[in-house]
């Protein structure tokens, strides 16, 4: 426990709300199971609203003769091609592109189905690991409400009636020079669409190109300008840094590099013990133990700020007063005082060159300039922090330029649009009213996923080829370029952009590969351009592509002036708007694993809410579902509220992106002028709405004096290990509770398979429970199933807060799979053996023996049993059978289902491991067993779970306790090792490392 405090008792979301619906749940294992269906929306409106997961729920109609067919003679499979192994999948590197910066991935491809994504180790942007947007997206590739046909006019036509009415429109253009033309895109980062763009806009002078992002980086490249007088692209670098400062920033997760920030930084949070030749702390070198500072100023309660060390909650619009404050203590010297400023500015001028001062994109140009600013000051810059050439392709910001097409078509001047991937009628600011001004354009041609709410006001519509079915490239969040290679043909009529602005080219007949290649083949040239060109395929990276590294200097003056981009001060309550964790700016409100997600921190699914703190839920009198209004300048919209601990009082926080299938659309009260912040006038209707909270559904019902997640200080941790005659609370935990009816388990042969995840690196981003869902074919069941806690997700993130404010609590996760136990009490109430423990340590689930009983749920202690009530997946759907993993069985309905440390991948890897023992054995001399020796470690080294692989800061560690070389067996040892509720002696296999904070002096 923290020391300096009152032992105070540890509260779920829930707790602190001490509701009375609350109490009730936790006397009540499986909720509101009187009735099938709950009163209200029927089962047909929601499979209405199930999108692509319609399949998983098994009322998709499938795709049959959607696919194209190849126009090549084919032959009988009689004789594969070389690499395709039947049950043997593939991994093909490619990149996803999102809001115009790309992510490396590795597909794996089974027997020529893209079936699951990963992160590429080899891409700057990922090294391996992933979000859950890259984890979903193979969903939507096989959604059957993507848009599938070319449409005109709402009506099915064909790509060679709009060749014809576009070369039409051409021919008149070219008399012209292109006047009246306008092409409409969100952030391009793509060197060959970079290309075509400017031929085209060469081709037709007088046309103009715009884009627009509902989440951009309009602020960042302003700040940049304001303090270096050019834009540039800002890079940090965690891993160097000792102390960082985030201003209203949640870099782990709203920034084009988070992932890879994500695992910098958790390396500065890796807390390990040397450990002895007998596995005990040696109390060697503890002094050396460190661990990174986080400070955080923020608005709205995120991961980011879950992880702070000193966290200061205020309003959007007070970070700017803060950030001078610090800017000014910064360049004065100013007497000490117990605020958080002094603290951040002790701390960052004793870590000179060690340090990081970052800005959020939601915050205005000048607090950008001033972290520039305060990072060159403290010598930053080349270090922690370096500037590179700008990455998006375009010279004036995304909301200006946004505002240029809408003023251009409102004054007549534009009579042929082409929108590319965006959906402008939905996620552009109101106050533009771009519905108003689209209909004054004679000819408006749309190219998308889905047809959406843009496609109904455009004359043509054109079916977007899905990343993994199409050619194409993309810059990283440091310019480094990828090939996106597609792994499948288009399934439906769909184009890419690539082949869209190649029509407007005249090349009407050119496939995307072409083009790609062509751009690539003059950029790079030479005789080794072939060789080149398939390493970049291999490798998923194309090298030397980097963004140059360039020198600038803070004009000082300009930054100490007062902010140039200040509006009327703002007064009264403030509305906060912020991307949606799931479905970002609404881009994925289509992805049923994403809206079934629970979201970070609130725990909701398949809704958006109006979070709140308790002190304006009290001033309003409302409670979680209690709907209010949301009035701003520009119109109204009504929302539910939620309590949210930690939240700033006099605040509200909105995310973005529903509207569209679920929630409510606070695109609607979002104006050009404040895009991030606003005033607002919030007032109680006397309404309410069920919404679906997944935080109380397993909950464990403990003692207030127990500790469901461990926490500490690192100092008490060095205190602890510098004497290590203490004994380690886990393992002592371990022995008082060793007796047991049970006989052990003999591990002596074969393998002996655990689980180590440390606390104190996991940031609750969600990647490792999409990643299960992914692997493991879990289906989704739809709000109405998860409002009877009903939800199938076969991993959880619990959050717990802690503290002596309700208001202002401290914030903790803890992933919550099966433990797997020794002593595992579901399998001695089983009554047809479904659940038993394998020679290797696995609680296994046999699912056709189980027959439904749900004793073994009930006498599991860690609530990690989920069961199948309803035939949620119908296994002869042919699109669902499509995006399933083969390696893992499809459930029926009324079985029990949990996570098994994927133990297809076990089995995959086991027999590698058994064919190089096999070789180990036959060798004759030294070198030939040395040689095969490395190969099985290598194997095994590689051997990772789904959650494991995703993770991106390794906070999962999985391995094998009789592998010398284990991880997993060595954290075990580490003095600061637990198993959740050890004192239940159940000897769980998925053990915990504590949580730290890192709150003492200036380092």
């Amino acid at each position: 426990m923290m020391q300096g405090k009152e032992r105070q008792p540890w509260r779920t979301l829930e707790e602190l709300s001490g509701s009375a619906a609350h109490e009730e749940q936790l006397h009540r294992e499986f909720a509101e199971l009187a009735s099938e269906w709950p009163d209200g929306p029927s089962r047909r409106n929601f499979l209405k609203l199930m999108g692509a997961s319609a399949a998983l729920a098994g009322a998709s109609a499938g795709i049959g003769g959607c696919g194209q067919q190849p126009d090549e003679q084919i032959v009988p499979y009689v004789l594969p091609p070389e690499q395709v192994v039947a049950g043997k999948p593939l991994l093909f590197a490619t990149a996803m592109p999102m809001a115009g910066y790309g992510k490396g991935v590795l597909v794996e491809s089974n027997m020529g189905r893209p079936t699951k994504v990963e992160g590429n180790p080899d891409h700057p942007a990922t090294l391996g690991a992933s979000d859950v947007f890259m984890q979903a997206s193979i969903l939507d590739l096989w959604d059957p409400q993507r848009a599938q046909t070319i449409r005109q006019a709402g009506q099915i036509s064909t790509w060679g009636a709009f060749l014809g009415a576009l070369n039409t429109e051409l021919a008149a253009k070219a008399k012209n020079n292109g006047a009246g033309l306008r092409i409409l895109t969100g952030a391009v980062t793509s060197p060959t669409l970079l290309d075509q763009l400017q031929r085209l806009l060469g081709k037709f002078p007088q046309a103009k190109w715009h884009h627009y992002e509902p989440i951009n980086s309009d602020n960042l490249r302003l700040g940049a300008k304001l303090a270096f007088g050019r834009v540039v692209q800002t890079i940090y670098h965690f891993d160097k840094a000792k102390i960082i400062c985030a201003l209203d920033s949640d870099f782990l997760t709203d920034n084009p590099g988070a992932v890879r920030y994500a695992r910098e930084f958790a390396g500065g949070r890796r807390v390990r013990s040397p450990i002895d030749k007998e596995g005990k702390p040696s109390g060697i070198d503890a002094t050396k133990l460190e661990m990174n500072r986080l400070y955080v100023a923020e608005s709205t309660p995120s991961i980011t700020g879950a992880m702070a060390d000193h966290r200061v909650r205020m309003a959007a619009r007070q970070i700017e007063t803060t950030a001078r404050e610090v800017f000014r203590r910064l360049t004065n010297q100013s007497p000490a005082d117990s605020s958080w400023h002094h603290k951040v500015v002790s701390d960052l001028r004793a870590a000179v060159g060690a340090s990081i001062v970052i800005a959020g994109p939601s915050q205005p140009p000048i607090v950008h300039a001033l972290a520039h600013a305060m990072n060159e000051i403290l010598g930053n810059v080349g270090k922690t922090v370096t500037h590179h050439e700008p990455i998006e392709a375009h010279d004036q910001e995304s909301t200006a330029s946004l505002r240029q097409l809408v003023a251009d078509m409102n004054g007549g001047a534009v009579d042929t649009l082409l929108i590319l991937g965006q959906n402008p009628i939905y996620s552009t600011p109101f106050d533009l009213n771009f519905t108003g001004a689209i209909s004054k354009v004679r000819l408006r041609i749309q190219q998308s996923l889905y047809y959406d709410q843009t496609s109904a006001y455009c004359h043509w519509h054109i079916p977007e080829s899905h990343y993994l079915e199409s050619w194409s490239d993309v810059r990283a969040y440091d310019g480094t370029a990828s090939i996106i290679q597609p792994l499948i043909s288009p399934l439906y009529q769909s184009k890419s952009a690539h082949q869209v602005l190649g029509a407007l080219l005249g090349d009407t007949d050119v496939a995307p590969l072409p083009i790609v290649k062509e751009y690539w083949r003059k950029r790079i040239g030479g005789e080794s351009f072939e060789q080149l060109w398939h390493l970049a395929l291999r490798t998923g990276v194309i090298p030397n592509t980097a963004s140059p590294v360039v020198q600038v200097t803070v004009n000082r003056p300009a930054v100490a002036m007062p902010n140039p981009f200040a509006t009327t001060a703002p007064a009264g309550q403030e509305i906060i708007f912020r991307a949606d964790p799931s479905l970002f700016d609404g881009r994925f409100a289509n992805n049923g694993w994403l809206q079934e997600l629970p979201k970070p921190l609130t725990k909701l699914t398949w809704d958006n809410a109006a979070l709140i703190g308790p002190s304006l839920a009290k001033e309003l009198n409302v409670s979680n579902g209690d709907v209010v209004s949301l009035e701003s300048r520009g119109g109204a919209v009504k929302a539910p509220v939620w309590i949210m601990p930690g939240h700033p009082d006099g605040s509200v926080t909105v995310y973005l992106g529903h509207g569209q299938k679920t929630g409510f659309d606070a695109y609607k009260i979002r104006s050009a002028d404040s895009p991030w912040f606003a005033n607002v006038r919030i007032m109680r209707t006397g309404e309410t709405y069920q919404l679906a909270c997944t935080q109380p559904h397993q909950m464990i019902e403990t003692p207030s004096t127990r500790e469901l997640i461990r926490t500490s200080t690192i100092g008490q941790f060095k205190d602890e290990i510098s004497h290590p005659q203490t004994q380690h609370a886990g393992h002592e935990g371990q022995k008082r509770f060793s007796l047991s009816l049970f006989p052990d388990w003999d591990y002596s042969k074969g393998h002996q398979w655990a689980m180590t995840i440390d606390n104190n690196t996991c940031i609750g981003c969600n990647a490792c429970v999409i990643a299960c869902q992914a692997e493991n074919n879990i289906p989704i069941v739809g709000k109405e199933e998860v409002l009877m806690s009903r939800e199938m997700h076969w991993l959880r993130i619990d959050t717990y807060y802690h503290g002596e404010s309700h208001a202002d609590p401290d914030t903790y996760f803890e992933p919550v799979p099966c433990m797997h136990c020794e002593s595992a009490p579901c399998e001695v109430v089983c009554p047809v053996a479904a659940t038993t423990h394998s020679a290797e340590g696995l609680n296994e689930m046999t699912y056709n023996r189980c027959i439904g009983t749900k004793y073994c749920s009930n006498n599991c202690p860690y609530k990690v049993r989920r069961f199948n009530f309803f035939q949620y997946t119908k296994p002869e759907d042919p699109t669902y059978l499509l995006r399933a993993n083969p390696e893992v069985t499809v459930r029926e309905r009324g079985v029990m289902e949990k996570c098994t440390y994927c133990v297809q991948r076990l089995n995959r890897t086991r027999v590698e491991v058994k064919k190089l023992e096999v070789q180990f054995s036959e060798s004759t001399t030294d070198g030939e067993k040395q040689a095969a020796r490395q190969l099985m470690d290598r194997a095994m080294q590689n051997l990772q779970t789904a959650c494991q692989q995703a993770c991106p800061t390794q906070a999962i560690i999985f391995g094998d306790l009789n592998w010398p070389k284990s991880p997993v067996a060595q954290l075990q040892k580490q003095p600061h090792d637990y198993s959740l509720l050890e004192e239940l002696n159940t000897k769980p296999r998925t053990r915990y490392l504590k949580r730290f904070t890192n709150a003492g002096g200036a380092v």
